[in-house]
């Protein structure tokens, strides 16, 4: 038997007051303890705290090329208090140099500096982080990427993030430097 949409107004109602209090006390939706049917119901708010988080740290060529940095630990203790999320490190510096050359001469460069793009590794987390997967299609004059949502109804988007915006942003982003 169907619940009445007065009885789901009221769920409604009370869940959005425990997502109020929580925000108030400065937590993200993603960090609550929700029930089952709390979830599916949190889905339809489309908040953006409730969104899948991927962290990009940018270091520079040195310290990427260790996997060492005196900040990640930092940064990871944060991301572990303040939200669930991935950490990717990479080199923005990197990526901007291999974007501005031939795949030869990027293998090239990659082989000698001993260094790997950590785009792949960008573009296949961020795809599974909004429950997209992707696959080429080659006809005689294109080739495109086409893009799957699995997992449709968990999926909620402000905007569809494609392999292009995610190079597009590894390559352009701004770098900040730690002190």
């Amino acid at each position: 038997m169907k619940s009445s949409n007065a009885e789901h107004l009221t769920i409604e109602h009370g869940l959005c007051s425990k997502v109020k209090d929580g925000l108030h006390q400065g937590k993200n939706v993603q960090l609550g303890e929700w029930t089952a049917a709390e979830n599916a119901t949190l889905k339809t708010f489309k908040l953006l705290t409730a969104k899948p988080v991927v962290y990009l740290v940018s270091m520079n060529e040195r310290d990427y090329k260790e996997k060492d940095n005196k900040f990640l630990p930092k940064i990871h203790t944060w991301v572990k208090e303040h939200g669930r999320g991935t950490i990717i490190p990479f080199s923005c510096v990197l990526e901007s140099e291999l974007a501005g050359m031939n795949a030869f001469e990027a293998g090239k460069y990659c082989r000698e500096k001993q260094l790997q793009s950590a785009l792949p590794v960008i573009i296949k987390i961020g795809f599974s982080a909004i429950n997209h997967m992707y696959f080429s299609t080659a006809g005689s004059d294109v080739v495109k990427c086409q893009q799957i949502i699995y997992l449709a109804a968990s999926l909620i988007l402000c905007a569809t993030l494609t392999a292009a915006s995610l190079i597009l942003y590894a390559t352009l982003c701004i770098t900040y430097t730690l002190c």
